[in-house]
C-alpha cells in the first residue's frame, strides 16, 4: 500500500508536485493513474492545471477512476489534498465553455471571474491566505496563485482577496482542497503539505 497515490491523469503539474511531496518528508509515492493503486493508497493526492472540462474529462476517460476515487474517499475516508483544478473538480459543476458536472465531494461551482480596472484575470502572483474557519492543514500566510476561474459555494476554509473576497481553499470530513499551488508556493507551500501528511481527519 503506497504512502500517497499522486494521480496521473494527464492534467497535472506532476513533477513539481512531486518534489515539493518529498520536500515535505513523504517517501512513499506512487504516481499512478491505476484505479487499484489508488485505492490502495492511504492519502491521496488530485492536482489540476488548465480546464476544468479538460482535467474533468481527463480524469472520466480513465477506466475505473472515478469509482475508485468515491470508493477511497467517501467509502474508506482516505485523506484527500485536490490542487487547483483539483481541488475545483470536487465541486459539483465547472461553469466554463458550457457546464461540466465535477466530483460532487463539495457543495458549489466554479464560475469565471471577470476583469475589471482594478483587478487582472488570471489571478497570478502571490497572494494572502486568510483561513475562515479552523483547519489544522490550513494556516494563515502567502502563496502562490493562478487561477482565472473561482469555486463558489460550501465550506470554505480560506479566502484571499482578487477584487473581493475568492476561497482560497475547502473542505470538511477527510476532504481538502486548495486553490494556491503549495508547489509554488515555496515555504508556505511546503508547510501546508507537511501538515496534510501528518493530519488525522
Amino acid at each position: 500500500m503506497a504512502g500517497i497515490a499522486l494521480i496521473d491523469y494527464g492534467a497535472g503539474n506532476l513533477q513539481s508536485v512531486l518534489n515539493a511531496l518529498k520536500a515535505a518528508g513523504a517517501s512513499d509515492i506512487a504516481v499512478t493513474a491505476d484505479p487499484v493503486e489508488i485505492l490502495a493508497g492511504k492519502r491521496i493526492v488530485l492536482p489540476g492545471v488548465g480546464a476544468f472540462a479538460h482535467c474533468m474529462g481527463a480524469l472520466s476517460a480513465i477506466p475505473g477512476m472515478i469509482d475508485a476515487l468515491n470508493e477511497a474517499v467517501i467509502g474508506k475516508t482516505r485523506p484527500f489534498l485536490g490542487i487547483c483544478v483539483g481541488m475545483q473538480l470536487m465541486g459539483n459543476e465547472g461553469r466554463e465553455h458550457g457546464t461540466t458536472p465535477g466530483l460532487g465531494c463539495i457543495t458549489g461551482h466554479v464560475a469565471a471571474m471577470a476583469p475589471t480596472t482594478e483587478i487582472k484575470v488570471p489571478h497570478m502572483g502571490w497572494n494572502d491566505v486568510t483561513p475562515t474557519r479552523d483547519h489544522p492543514v490550513i494556516v494563515p500566510g502567502e502563496a502562490y496563485f493562478l487561477h482565472s476561474y473561482a469555486f463558489e459555494g460550501a465550506d470554505s476554509l480560506a479566502a484571499t482577496d482578487h477584487g473581493g473576497p475568492r476561497v482560497a481553499a475547502i473542505g470538511r470530513d477527510n476532504m481538502l482542497g486548495v486553490q494556491f499551488h503549495p508547489e509554488k508556493s515555496q515555504a508556505y507551500g511546503i508547510a501546508t503539505l507537511q501538515r496534510f501528511l501528518k493530519w488525522r481527519p
